[in-house]
């Protein structure tokens, strides 16, 4: 299985399931991270989702370049159902990193090992970034003269500095950890044993805050992100007014008063 996909706690779980090849995407594994998305968008009960890798060497490695890309090349004829999927929609893979599948739940990033390529690429739409030590990041497609089409010429400059992002996506070579660090890129460096652990205390700390907020403050963000100021704030305030409206927006400043936790429904 290319994707393990779980759920428990309120927290839903997508792992790249691929060590033996270091965790890269195949048709297989594409069309179940799809899926995997798909449900955790729609499941009520799921409030956050972690994306991490098998292993402790390779987060993800990015597409197959033995079974995915010569699809897209017209290299290799398509044999399974899934491979006939990918070649007949090359924008499938897309999807799957969340490129042009707008996601409002917050994710999180358990980033076990090396993020390289479409693995660096699927990090984009996470929220929050956890980093084992001695991780390194980069897309080195350029050096096989493959663009980094899963949205890194667009989201990579906005993340970070133009001339550090021109860098990484013109030579193909590493970012270490703590420079990925320093440029803000992720949020925290931990031993590769409290990878997990750190991604789930802030997953159990979002998990407590009111759902409808949490969506709505994301996608503002991802809305407004490039608006002229003042379209912003309009468009701000038509998300956040649902908000205030909501059973939950009523719950919480009533916990606070009576000194308990809050009992958030997403209503």
């Amino acid at each position: 299985m290319g994707l393990i996909y779980e759920k428990r706690n309120n927290i839903a779980y997508l792992t790249f399931n691929r060590p033996e090849a270091r965790n890269a995407m195949d048709p297989e594994t594409i069309l179940q991270l799809i899926d995997a998305w798909k449900d955790y968008a729609e499941d009520k009960e799921m409030r956050c989702a972690i994306l991490t890798g098998t292993g402790d060497k390779v987060f993800c490695s990015g597409a197959d370049l033995g079974k995915l890309i010569p699809l897209f090349t017209g290299a290799k004829p398509a044999e399974t159902d899934a491979e006939k999927a990918c070649q007949s929609d090359p924008m499938i893979v897309n999807k799957a990193i969340l490129r042009e599948y707008p996601l409002y739940k917050p994710v999180i990033a358990a980033i076990n090992g090396h993020a390289i390529a479409g693995g660096m690429e699927a990090l984009y739409a996470t929220d929050i970034r956890i980093a084992a030590e001695g991780v390194k990041f980069g897309l080195q497609e350029v050096k096989w003269a493959i663009f980094p089409a899963g949205g890194s010429s667009i989201r990579l400059p906005r993340q970070l500095p133009y001339a550090r992002a021109m860098e990484i996506l013109l030579t193909g070579e590493l970012m270490e950890a703590e420079e990925a660090l320093r440029l803000g890129f992720i949020n925290k460096i931990v031993p590769r044993e409290k990878v997990m652990e750190e991604a789930e205390r802030y997953a159990g700390i979002i998990c407590k805050n009111g759902p409808l907020a949490v969506e709505a403050i994301k996608k503002s963000v991802i809305e407004n992100r490039g608006k002229p100021l003042s379209e912003g704030l309009q468009r701000e305030l038509e998300l956040a007014l649902p908000v205030f409206m909501s059973k939950d927006a009523q719950e919480g400043p009533k916990a606070f008063k009576e000194k308990r936790e809050p009992k958030f429904e997403g209503k």
